[in-house]
């Protein structure tokens, strides 16, 4: 293999830019996840509530992406991100709604991953998912050897406007929790 040209030459070739936002998801979303669970604490902390566990899975084969628990209380959380302003259609796990307390949480976000707004989908403290098994089955995001994309066949597309829009952490901790007191130290 030949190379034409200098050293100095290649380096200031141009660098193609990509979409961090695409070609990283699964980064974005845990950076994502770790600032929900970080601001969640934050606020639980300035409220002096400090009995709130955490617990994360080895890996998402169970319909959730993290275990929150106070007092009683167990949410099996599956956090959605996007970058728009409002949720779309979204993929939800039927295993989630085989939890006790499954909620799914749509965080919107900035391009600079600033937490803006939070969308939810699920019951009260203690209930279970609403209903998902009748809504259709969404599409595989990569196709197959043919190009074709099949049916997740063990998730469901949950219509955006089943999602409630949240005011802010402090609805997102009521809607997970309830009763949690307002006002801060």
């Amino acid at each position: 293999m030949t190379t034409t040209g200098t050293v100095s030459q290649l380096i200031s070739l141009p660098v193609l830019e990509c979409d961090a936002h695409s070609h990283h998801s699964t980064l974005r979303e845990r950076i994502v996840e770790h600032l929900f669970v970080g601001e969640a604490l934050r606020r639980l902390w300035r409220k002096e509530i400090t009995d709130v566990e955490v617990l994360r899975p080895e890996f998402d084969a169970h319909g959730y992406d993290l275990v929150m628990v106070r007092k009683d209380i167990l949410r099996h959380i599956q956090f959605k991100t996007g970058t728009t302003r409002k949720p779309g259609n979204i993929s939800v796990p039927l295993a989630l709604a085989s939890k006790p307390s499954g909620c799914v949480i749509w965080i919107g976000i900035a391009r600079d991953l600033e937490l803006k707004s939070f969308y939810w989908f699920g019951g009260k403290p203690g209930e279970p998912l609403p209903p998902i098994h009748d809504y259709s089955r969404p599409l595989r995001a990569t196709g197959n050897k043919s190009g074709l994309k099949p049916p997740r066949q063990n998730h469901r597309l949950v219509p955006r406007d089943k999602f409630l829009p949240l005011d802010g952490i402090d609805a997102v901790l009521d809607m997970l929790f309830g009763g949690i007191p307002k006002g801060s130290l």
